[in-house]
């Protein structure tokens, strides 16, 4: 047992320490005492929301605006790592591949944030934040992830925040009721998804509430919140209505205050 926990703390400790000097090697950034800093010029979004709550409806919205960059979830990449559906298997066995399956997330969270950004204005589809704070949580709190788990991914998780500029400008709440989040599931019908409850979207609810309306956990941006239950159609034009407000075009993004506003 000691063996393992050396090892796995050897892991994430090598793991840190290549993912830093791969980011530095990319040449995107700068680097100051004790952290990696992006480009200041680039706006960088993040949409939040339960499963089901909207999100790809409101990325595809913006994919038609020339100076938005989207950043979809990478749901193929945990779909297939070298033959294994980890998002599958960790629905199937939540107490087994809980770690496996978010270490995962943080990865390719991170990857995808730190990587070149290509236009002014970047969406990302959540971010390394709500995996924490609402979906580690919840496997925590269900008792599906042991507390050294969870110890070990917070550890990991401020690691990165502490040592890659991470931060972001804006996070788009889309604040989605579960029964509309289920109904969507099930019009949607993939397959991993078949056996989400609506008592599970509570529970991811109540945590999204938590975070981003009472702040119990850090809310590293300005947080606007947007009614996702209205349609297709109402979203879309409200989308449109409040695009200069999303894409933060009124506004110095250089870090906004920790405030909520809310429009519906």
């Amino acid at each position: 047992m000691l063996i393992g926990r050396r090892a796995r703390g050897r892991f994430f400790l090598n793991a840190g320490r290549i993912l830093q000097s791969r980011v530095l090697a990319g040449g995107e950034c700068m680097k100051t005492t004790n952290r990696t800093v992006y480009n200041s010029r680039m706006i960088n979004i993040a949409v939040e929301g339960n499963i089901g709550s909207g999100k790809t409806t409101f990325l595809d919205h913006f994919k038609k605006f020339p100076e938005v960059e989207v950043c979809e979830e990478p749901v193929e990449k945990w779909r297939n790592i070298n033959g294994y559906n980890l998002l599958g298997l960790m629905y199937q066995d939540p107490h087994r591949w809980s770690l496996t399956f978010q270490t995962y997330v943080q990865l390719t969270m991170v990857k995808m944030r730190t990587a070149k950004q290509q236009r002014p204005i970047r969406l990302t589809e959540r971010s390394i934040y709500s995996a924490k704070y609402c979906f580690v949580q919840n496997l925590y709190n269900c008792g599906y992830m042991p507390h050294s788990e969870y110890t070990v991914l917070t550890e990991w998780f401020q690691w990165l925040i502490e040592n890659l500029e991470l931060n972001l400008d804006l996070i788009v709440y889309l604040r989605t009721s579960p029964e509309n989040c289920l109904k969507r599931i099930k019009e949607r019908n993939r397959s991993e998804e078949a056996g989400i409850t609506a008592e599970f979207l509570d529970v991811l609810h109540r945590l999204h509430e938590d975070w981003l309306i009472h702040k119990q956990f850090e809310v590293p941006a300005k947080v606007l919140v947007l009614d996702g239950d209205l349609s297709l159609h109402d979203m879309c034009k409200m989308f449109d209505e409040k695009k200069d407000e999303i894409l933060l075009k009124n506004n110095s993004h250089s870090n906004c205050s920790l405030q909520v506003d809310t429009i519906s």
